[in-house]
């Protein structure tokens, strides 16, 4: 059995991927693992007052999101596919890539940023094609 790996963050685009990417999955009897990345926001670590955010929080939030998104989606434990998430710190387009360094496929979804703000933005599926091992598929939001 494969493995279809596809990046979610919330956005239409990955909400998207994250449909074509289940369907896709079914359609091959492969399993699907979701991906979501987090990163830990440098102005955390400035002196606040109140409590601080730790690494831990961001993550469970990341995770706790990630399972919301399952499940508005209808992806349960009762998939007619293993489904897995994997919740991690970095880079997205890095963390992409490591995941889907064993997968038969990728799926990101894109959020429309074209021309300059591309270029200076820098685009996670832009790089996810130029760099995976595996064939990429680039998902439109409707």
């Amino acid at each position: 059995m494969g493995k279809i790996i596809v990046g979610v963050d919330g956005s239409d685009g990955s909400r998207e991927a994250l449909r074509w990417a289940f369907a896709e999955a079914t359609l091959r009897g492969a399993a699907l693992e979701v991906v979501t990345v987090w990163q830990y926001p440098i102005t955390a670590s400035l002196p606040t007052f109140g409590a601080m955010t730790t690494p831990d929080d961001f993550e469970a939030d990341a995770r706790s999101t990630l399972l919301a998104i399952l499940a508005e989606e209808g992806i349960t434990a009762a998939a007619p596919i293993p489904v897995s998430t994997l919740v991690a710190e970095g880079n997205a387009a890095r963390a992409l890539l490591d995941a889907a360094s064993d997968a038969e496929l990728l799926v990101v979804g894109s959020r429309g940023h074209g021309g300059f703000t591309g270029v200076l933005v820098g685009s996670i599926s832009q790089q996810c094609v130029h760099h995976a091992t595996c064939p990429v598929v680039v998902v439109h939001p409707n």
